[in-house]
């Protein structure tokens, strides 16, 4: 596809998501290709492009519960801000 998004993975995300059950996994690259492809995710939504047609992952978790933990919180904030510092650097 020419017009497919880069998927960039930021931090520990792809091994985090690497270690989810194996049909977790399924389910997580069918919503991926759906983001490369410019559709949107079934059930969640990812953060703004980096660049032209590049898609940031910045945390995988498996969310057990309604509640999201405020260590996966702190660890998308923390990621978010070094990435926004790392462009920032290149400009």
């Amino acid at each position: 596809m020419e017009d497919e998004k880069q998927i960039r993975w930021i931090g520990s995300a792809y091994d985090d998501l690497l270690a989810f059950p194996k049909d977790s996994r399924r389910e997580a690259g069918f919503q991926l290709g759906k983001v490369q492809a410019g559709l949107e995710p079934t059930d969640w939504k990812p953060f703004d492009d980096v660049g032209v047609g590049t898609r940031e992952i910045r945390n995988c978790f498996q969310k057990k519960t309604q509640v999201t933990s405020r260590q996966n919180e702190a660890l998308a904030r923390a990621r978010y801000r070094a990435v926004v510092n790392a462009r920032k650097e290149k400009e």
